[in-house]
């Protein structure tokens, strides 16, 4: 899927959203994504790949590692356990350490509340296992 701007034919945003989402979440999971899009969800695929990991993923200001131990704590407080699952992944990639994920789910924890916490905990060691990264 490569979009086109109504600018130059070509979609720089896109491509370099794309790129850093391959980078972050690796390149087979961002491969069966798109694959998976339909006529109707393309717009929204097409801005989250621009917005998220073209504008904001992309910025200076914060590492990926810093990043990914955020979308950790914010997805848990959002209960959103499929993502969370996709951005563990990203966090290992982006150098955050099984200790720091356990922290930022700790913290999540305490402010979200104990259901959500656990949760984000039985998500993130199911993939931790599955990886090899934990036992």
């Amino acid at each position: 899927m490569s979009p086109q701007s109504r600018d130059n034919g070509t979609d720089e945003r896109f491509e370099r959203g794309l790129a850093v989402r391959k980078e972050v979440v690796g390149e087979a999971h961002v491969e069966r994504s798109m694959a998976q899009v339909s006529d109707f969800s393309r717009p929204v695929q097409e801005w989250v790949t621009r917005a998220c990991w073209g504008d904001v993923w992309d910025r200076p200001g914060l590492d990926r590692r810093t990043r990914s131990l955020l979308n950790l704590v914010m997805l848990t407080a959002l209960g959103r356990s499929h993502e969370l699952a996709v951005h563990v992944r990203g966090a290992v990639t982006n150098g955050a350490t099984t200790e720091e994920i356990r922290e930022a789910l700790l913290q999540a924890t305490v402010y979200c509340g104990a259901p959500a916490g656990l949760e984000a905990f039985r998500v993130a060691e199911k993939v931790l296992v599955e990886d090899g990264a934990v036992s």
